[in-house]
């Protein structure tokens, strides 16, 4: 029988009793249509997570009693930074669901010169919060016990300043593979652009910031495909896709 998972912010200890968030107590209440005594597994991105069970579930109230702890981890050896350009709608949403699945540690979204995306007043925070409800998700789906991080919306030019390991930025016309490549430390930090992809100067400026150009095969890959295609890239060359472990529970889809 197929376990659900949650993701919670409160702090979780075998034999506390705890109430769920809203969310996660609509969730519960009128997607899954739990019980009172059904199982849930819960966790926190703090490592681990907790066979739970349903003490009440009401309009008012959903409790959990805090079961046996879990130490489960299907991360990755491979820490993966995502600097992703920002693209539109559908497109945005699908990478950011589709990283976290395949492993991504970190992603930030990037302005870049050619981002057709534009933020105004109340709109950049209301994409992160979306942008974050979709890495929760996609770490319940996966069986993640360790939340990604999604942080700030940043201009490309700060962004790469910032960054370690292995700096790889994705550009068709480029002339090395990734196969040529090695990470340093088990770190590898991906740019990728959007739909119009990078301007000569944001290529200058990567490879100034220690950027190298690669390609993936010999065609020209749509923003979403580049990204996903490179992230899996990665996890087989240096990471966790040799790892055939089936997962043992289920998930909100």
């Amino acid at each position: 029988m197929r376990v659900s998972r949650l993701y919670t912010v409160a702090p979780l200890a075998t034999g506390r009793l705890i109430e769920l968030d809203d969310d996660n107590g609509h969730y519960v209440r009128t997607v899954l249509r739990l019980k009172k005594d059904d199982r849930i597994i819960l966790f926190n991105g703090r490592g681990g997570e907790y066979l739970c069970t349903l003490r009440e579930v009401s309009r008012k109230t959903v409790l959990v009693d805090i079961g046996q702890w879990t130490d489960r981890s299907v991360e990755s050896p491979l820490q993966i930074v995502l600097g992703l350009g920002i693209s539109r709608g559908d497109r945005m949403d699908l990478t950011v669901q589709k990283a976290v699945e395949l492993g991504v540690n970190q992603i930030t979204p990037l302005l870049t010169e050619r981002c057709v995306v534009q933020f105004k007043g109340e709109k950049k925070p209301q994409r992160l919060l979306h942008w974050q409800k979709i890495v929760q998700h996609a770490a319940e789906q996966s069986g993640r016990t360790a939340l990604p991080v999604l942080l700030e919306v940043e201009q490309l030019q700060n962004w790469v300043s910032e960054q370690q390991g292995l700096k790889v930025f994705l550009d068709p016309y480029a002339e090395t593979s990734l196969m040529e490549l090695k990470p340093e430390a088990m770190k590898v930090t991906l740019l990728t652009g959007p739909e119009g992809g990078f301007s000569n100067q944001e290529r200058e400026i990567a490879e100034a910031s220690g950027f190298i150009p690669v390609r993936l095969g010999s065609r020209v890959l749509r923003t979403e495909t580049a990204s996903l295609a490179a992230l899996a890239a990665v996890q087989m060359l240096w990471g966790d896709f040799s790892n055939s472990d089936k997962p043992e529970t289920g998930s909100r889809q």
